[in-house]
């Protein structure tokens, strides 16, 4: 489990936005499982010297082995409005990752429907008739390879669970590293998925914020070509 200190990409009186390693779940783990809510608790805690519990929400849910940019509003208030720009999609969500196996076309979009398979505990491409089927959508371009692997630029229109893996992995592309999803390679840690920019406007000000979060060590170094 991850040891670092947190990661924080940007904070002010109203938010919390942070780098989530590989390995750490967001929230709701059974009890004495660590969490990255629990720890940026404590690192607003420490940091302010504040008493009692500390406020924080979670506003872009990253599964455990998924690296990137989580959004956590520091009040009610901020959190409010925030998950009035996530439902009304006003909020840009773009993800990077290295597939398996070439992608055809280089660029295109991704339209399915969605349901758990609990019995497996992922989820899986269904009818639109199925009772609790949802519509999951995205888009995606290839940016380059990495030791002939396709490093794909994702933007997601829907935040269906395990969304990216699963539409990928029933197109034949699975993300290096995701076992659940079919994927037969090895990665250092975590998968080959990461939240790279969320842009929002500020719960409170409204100016228009892009988080960007840096690549993790593990990914192949000819990937930070793009991190400008």
């Amino acid at each position: 489990m991850p040891t670092s200190p947190l990661n924080v990409i940007y904070e002010d009186n109203h938010l919390l936005v942070v780098n989530k390693p590989a390995g750490l779940v967001t929230m709701g783990a059974p009890g004495g499982t660590p969490t990255l809510l629990a720890a940026a608790k404590e690192y607003i805690k420490r940091k302010y010297s504040k008493p009692g519990n500390v406020y924080l929400g979670v506003m872009s849910r990253l599964d455990a082995p998924v690296t990137g940019v989580v959004l956590l509003p520091r009040t009610s208030k901020a959190a409010r409005r925030m998950t009035q720009q996530f439902r009304a999609r006003a909020v840009e969500k773009t993800y990077w990752a290295l597939v398996e196996r070439k992608v055809k076309p280089a660029a295109g979009r991704c339209v399915d429907w969605v349901a758990p398979d609990e019995r497996h505990r992922r989820m899986r491409i269904v009818g639109p008739q199925l009772p609790g089927a949802k519509e999951a959508r995205l888009s995606y371009r290839r940016l380059t390879a990495i030791d002939g692997d396709p490093l794909l630029e994702i933007a997601l229109d829907t935040g269906r669970k395990h969304q990216i893996r699963l539409q990928f992995a029933h197109r034949g592309w699975p993300i290096l590293g995701d076992r659940k999803y079919g994927s037969a390679r090895r990665w250092p840690l975590g998968i080959a998925l990461h939240a790279r920019r969320l842009v929002i406007s500020h719960p409170v000000g409204g100016d228009r914020l892009t988080l960007e979060a840096p690549l993790p060590d593990q990914w192949p170094l000819a990937a930070l070509e793009f991190s400008g």
